[in-house]
């Protein structure tokens, strides 16, 4: 995981805060066509500072599934303000985007807590519960959890 967090250009104490605001404040001005809008909070922009921008390549075969190619740039998730609305409803929190899966581009998204999942067309996966684990998850090719409708 660490040699493709630095192959990515990543390393310890990275913070790139004007970036992120840059993302926050593209997500905050922007409404779909019926309103909906995207939820900007402290968790989402701390990942977007630390990992934005990165898009990681795994190193070996994957675990259990294969590795995904995330691309950490939330603007991947610019005209889903609805999707992201609805799983923040579903999960009682609120979601914003965080990258796309390079090649699936399945969503990549944050909640307010810092848990990461997966949008795609097969469903929704839960990732980790921060982004060390979805990282983790995503390049290691670890078997993400489905999210289930109670």
């Amino acid at each position: 995981m660490d040699e493709a967090l630095r192959s990515a250009g990543w390393q310890p104490g990275r913070w790139n805060i004007k970036q992120a605001e840059i993302w926050a404040d593209a997500l905050r001005g922007h409404a779909s066509p019926a309103g909906h809008r995207h939820h900007v909070f402290p968790a989402a922009v701390e990942a977007w500072a630390e990992f934005g921008g990165l898009h990681l390549t795994p190193t070996g075969p994957g675990r259990h599934v294969a590795p995904a190619q995330p691309h950490l740039d939330p603007l991947h998730g610019l005209h889903m303000a609805r999707t992201l609305g609805d799983l923040g409803r579903a999960l009682d929190t609120k979601v914003s985007p965080l990258g796309a899966e390079s090649g699936t581009e399945a969503l990549l998204a944050i909640d307010a807590e810092g848990r990461v999942y997966a949008l795609d067309h097969s469903g929704d996966w839960y990732l980790g519960a921060d982004m060390d684990h979805a990282l983790e998850t995503l390049v290691t090719g670890l078997h993400p959890q489905r999210l289930q409708a109670t």
